[in-house]
């Protein structure tokens, strides 16, 4: 399987659009990780796949450097006006699925290695196991962001063939599948 074809998989999986990037085309930029220092998201300092404990960012940065392409998706959720809460959370709600889906598609995929990126964080525990100081719970789906490994989504989408801002009441959220191919695996 080739990575058009990923990409139309991770489709039919439900995503509204995918595509693929090279991850040599990604820019990375360590100033997000300043943003999360900032707390922007509240996510700071309270969850293992969260800055400070997901990792450096410069050992982040050099292992997504290590694949070779990036299936970035996303989902576009449709909200009744600009102030529509429920609806962004029902939206984040639908892509956590979403990824988790995919992840459990692709770890299977025959020939490559995957590192699987989602949005905003990790979502697969309603609290963290870090608020207790314990292990996490579930290290084969938990998630870092996109943001964690320092990648700007806005300057990522337009090299998927996406747009960022999908208009006036949406909201998108973006995940990523990096892959690269396994030692040893012949592709047809």
């Amino acid at each position: 399987m080739n990575y058009q074809e990923i990409a139309k998989k991770v489709l039919a999986l439900g995503a509204d659009r995918a595509g693929v990037v090279y991850v040599s085309e990604i820019e990375f930029e360590p100033s997000f990780r300043t943003l999360c220092e900032q707390n922007s998201c509240g996510m700071y300092g309270k969850s293992w796949m969260c800055p400070p404990y997901v990792g450096e960012y410069q050992d982040l940065i050099q292992k997504a450097r290590e694949y070779e392409a990036a299936i970035v998706y996303q989902t576009i959720g449709r909200l009744e006006d600009s102030y529509d809460f429920e609806g962004m959370m029902q939206a984040g709600e639908k892509m956590n699925r979403l990824t988790q889906t995919i992840r459990l598609e692709l770890n299977t995929l025959s020939g490559y290695e995957t590192l699987f990126l989602g949005a905003g964080g990790c979502r697969v525990c309603t609290i963290c196991a870090k608020a207790e100081e314990k292990p996490c719970r579930y290290p084969d789906q938990a998630l870092a962001s996109l943001e964690a490994y320092c990648i700007n989504v806005s300057k990522l989408a337009p090299l998927a063939g996406m747009k960022y801002i999908n208009g006036q009441d949406t909201v998108t959220y973006f995940g990523t599948v990096l892959l690269k191919r396994s030692v040893g695996a012949c592709l047809k």
